[in-house]
């Protein structure tokens, strides 16, 4: 992304690694709060710092965590003019049973233990960006590799849907032969296929708006 131009911020917020067991910890039940809270903050703080950066010009990727961090922020700001979700996790109810670590991961991380209770049902919905899909208006990529057992294709499938059910400009990808780990290890050509397609949405969504302008 650099080499084409993008400046990149990486932030570390709660749940992170790097700053003591109550930092990683503090997401424990509280998904989509306060690591919420510090990628934004970290967005203010760069803008403060980096004059140049266009506050009306901002894009935003993640995948896997991060994946699930760029469903929440696109339903819950319309601050970033496009976004890239990538083996994401969408519904944490279908994230439960379907993930290879869903049914020992979800309870431990969202202290949601499936007991049949509907205020647990509840709290797990309430913790899945796809509750929020009303809200969502950035176009959205979404990117999600067939053999994916981690997060599952239906993830982003789900999101997908829900993000076309509301008119929100959004494609998906799906890439065959491909698992969780596809960004780091998977075929050469589905990499470079995966870095294109990012970088082609994002140049995209900033020319549509530029000729929108003109």
């Amino acid at each position: 992304m650099a080499a084409q131009g993008y400046g990149v911020i990486c932030p570390n917020p709660r749940g992170g690694l790097g700053y003591g067991e109550a930092f990683t910890a503090a997401v424990i039940k509280h998904y989509g709060q306060g690591d919420y809270e510090d990628c934004m903050a970290s967005v203010d703080e760069a803008l403060k710092l980096d004059t140049t950066i266009d506050p009306d010009r901002l894009y935003v990727a993640g995948g896997s965590y991060g994946g699930f961090m760029t469903n929440w922020i696109v339903t819950h700001t319309h601050r970033f003019k496009a976004a890239v979700t990538q083996r994401s996790i969408a519904n944490w109810l279908s994230m439960y049973g379907t993930s290879d670590i869903g049914y020992f991961f979800t309870p431990w991380e969202l202290e949601g233990k499936w007991t049949g209770d509907l205020s647990d049902v509840k709290s797990l919905w309430d913790f899945s960006p796809l509750a929020h899909i009303d809200f969502a208006q950035t176009p959205t990529l979404v990117m999600h590799s067939e053999n994916d057992q981690r997060c599952p294709i239906g993830q982003g499938e789900e999101f997908y849907i829900g993000l076309k059910l509301h008119g929100v400009d959004t494609k998906f990808m799906r890439f065959p032969n491909a698992t969780h780990e596809l960004s780091r290890s998977g075929l050469p050509n589905l990499r470079l296929a995966r870095l294109a397609a990012l970088v082609d949405w994002f140049k995209t969504h900033s020319a549509t708006e530029e000729s929108h302008q003109a």
